[in-house]
């Protein structure tokens, strides 16, 4: 019976969970046993669908010190003999996933997509050149096989409930680590758009009117995304960028207003389930994947959507309905 573990990112529990699939694609529903190593505190969501879950509990250091982890990452290994093991592409996982690769000295394929085995091994793909193309690496020798993956990449689309077997594991401190906490702050939670059914994106050709984003955003029920253009524009922060840079993204409905759909923004978008693109020019590469494109400027579109939006619901209010 193969044997995967699976980091929990304790910022990111969905997505880490999420990577019980990378598992099955690997080795079947029935083929491996899964290992979930939580650091930091409970972890029901992990507790309720893998097989075994390892509790590292200590002080507030020692989970966000990524040497400690990658060290105890070494030490599971060790006494366990994971085939693979499992992190995701989150900030902090692609800082621990090179430092356990490195103890191991064991290859690290970051930013994984997709996951398969034929009978030579197992093999993953990867956007490579920018997201130009997209990148197969066979992992064909002994040892662990060792992914990050990029967050959304993957859903459980049919969970399976269980009881996991609870391990406490010690946390490795160094008696004089290289992290010291100096002070902790609360972040305010914010509204993730991974979580959004409906996103209001802007590329380049609408960087000076996000605004209107947000109008058409709040009359769809929805949030507002950008491409990396506005980013890098310094116009938009880089919490709602979607691409291969930003988030991979699975809406209901993805409404993009002057992107023009370069490879790396339609890696992120590929999950989504019915695509509105408005562009200026009609062979852009958004185009080619919207199920409706428009051709026309995108402010236009946007007053245009909205007075409808509005007429609509004054007509509706009109009739009591």
């Amino acid at each position: 019976m193969k044997r995967v573990l699976v980091y929990v990112d304790e910022d990111a529990v969905e997505d880490s969970v999420s990577l019980l699939q990378v598992g099955r694609q690997m080795y079947g529903r029935r083929g491996f046993r899964s290992f979930a190593l939580a650091v930091g505190g409970p972890a029901p969501e992990a507790e309720r669908r893998f097989d075994h879950v390892f509790r590292a509990r200590s002080g507030p250091v020692a989970n966000h010190d990524s040497a400690t982890l990658a060290r105890l990452i070494e030490s599971l290994h060790r006494t366990h003999d994971f085939e693979a093991i499992v992190v995701p592409a989150t900030h902090w996982g692609r800082v621990i996933a090179p430092r356990a690769a490195a103890r191991l000295h064991a290859g690290l394929v970051a930013d994984v997509t997709g996951v398969g085995r034929d009978a030579d091994g197992v093999w993953m793909t990867r956007p490579a050149w920018s997201g130009r193309i997209r990148a197969t690496i066979a992992c064909r020798g002994d040892g662990p096989v060792m992914m990050s993956v990029r967050p959304r990449a993957f859903t459980d689309a049919d969970p399976v409930a269980t009881t996991a077997e609870l391990i406490d594991v010690d946390v490795d401190d160094d008696p004089h680590p290289r992290v010291r906490l100096i002070s902790r702050q609360t972040k305010a939670a914010g509204r993730d758009i991974r979580d959004s059914e409906v996103l209001v994106a802007g590329g380049a050709g609408i960087a000076g009117d996000l605004d209107l984003l947000d109008r058409l955003a709040v009359a769809l029920g929805g949030a507002v995304a950008v491409s990396r253009r506005p980013v890098d524009m310094g116009l938009a922060p880089r919490a709602i960028q979607v691409g291969q840079s930003g988030k991979t993204v699975r809406p209901r409905l993805y409404v993009a207003i002057g992107i023009s759909g370069a490879s790396p923004h339609l890696a992120g978008i590929r999950g989504a389930e019915y695509v509105v693109s408005v562009n200026k020019d009609r062979s852009a590469p958004i185009c080619s994947v919207s199920d409706i494109a428009v051709e026309g400027d995108g402010r236009v579109f946007i007053e245009g959507l909205l007075e409808r939006i509005a007429a609509t619901r004054t007509h509706t209010q009109g009739d009591g309905s």
